[in-house]
């Protein structure tokens, strides 16, 4: 007669195996979460409003504890306060992520031009802030694109903000729609945005876009670095096309 085969009572059982797998998983998704949420949250690119300075096909990291934490750009509206907790307060120049106002779903990167009780007014193209005009110089050719060829029609400048960073932006003209607007008075506890790539930007210049003032419980948080970028035709997933269409020389850049 055969002996019966012996069990080890100290060996795992595979019920075991499989809670302690769950388990894993389960911390894991939660540090990525509570990661995405207080810490770091990885965005991308869908349009061109930003340009040069950011590309569609960028990947970025936004910082989301360098202004604190908002109840729509943090906890998603469920906590209620309108105020931001902790952080610092956002500096003239700096790019943000902010949802929103309309529509706290969608996520909108821009510049911020316009801090709390300023004015900001576009004159025949030229930014106006507090009626002071703010320089801008004329490069003597526009930042190529990624293929290498120069954009046609566009200029570039160097723009440099009062109290702020000098950053490149994009114009296809002075005398586009929103080249000339009214003076808009920044309210308290809000925030004046911008894209770079001026005449081809949904920014606080047109409030019927959805963007208009935007309050400072919407900022989600700062810009910081890109993580990767790859050509705007070519989908995340398609690794197998990395060698040839990511853009190498964009990869762990900061954002200024």
């Amino acid at each position: 007669m055969a002996d019966k085969k012996k069990t080890d009572p100290t060996a795992p059982s595979t019920l075991d195996t499989g809670k302690e797998t769950l388990r894993t998983i389960l911390s894991a998704l939660i540090i990525a979460m509570v990661i995405r949420t207080f810490a770091f949250e990885p965005f991308n690119i869908p349009s061109s409003s930003m340009v040069p300075t950011l590309l569609v096909g960028d990947y970025l990291f936004v910082s989301k504890f360098a202004y604190g934490y908002g109840a729509v750009g943090t906890f998603w509206g469920f906590l209620p306060f309108t105020e931001r907790v902790g952080g610092h307060e956002p500096q003239r120049g700096d790019v943000i992520v902010f949802k929103q106002t309309a529509n706290p779903s969608v996520d909108f990167i821009k510049r911020l031009i316009g801090l709390p009780g300023d004015t900001i007014q576009m004159r025949q193209g030229i930014l106006y802030i507090n009626g002071v005009p703010v320089d801008r110089d004329r490069l003597a050719d526009p930042v190529p694109q990624p293929d290498g060829k120069a954009p046609e029609n566009a200029t570039d400048y160097l723009e440099h903000l009062p109290e702020g960073p000098t950053h490149i932006i994009r114009k296809l003209g002075d005398d586009n729609p929103l080249d000339n607007t009214p003076v808009f008075t920044v309210p308290p506890h809000h925030y004046f945005f911008m894209g770079d790539n001026r005449d081809n930007s949904s920014d606080s210049r047109a409030p019927n876009g959805g963007v208009g003032y935007v309050p400072e419980a919407n900022l989600v948080g700062k810009a910081e670095f890109l993580f990767f970028s790859i050509d705007e035709h070519t989908h995340f997933w398609e690794f197998w096309t990395w060698p040839w269409t990511v853009r190498w020389n964009r990869l762990f850049t900061g954002i200024h």
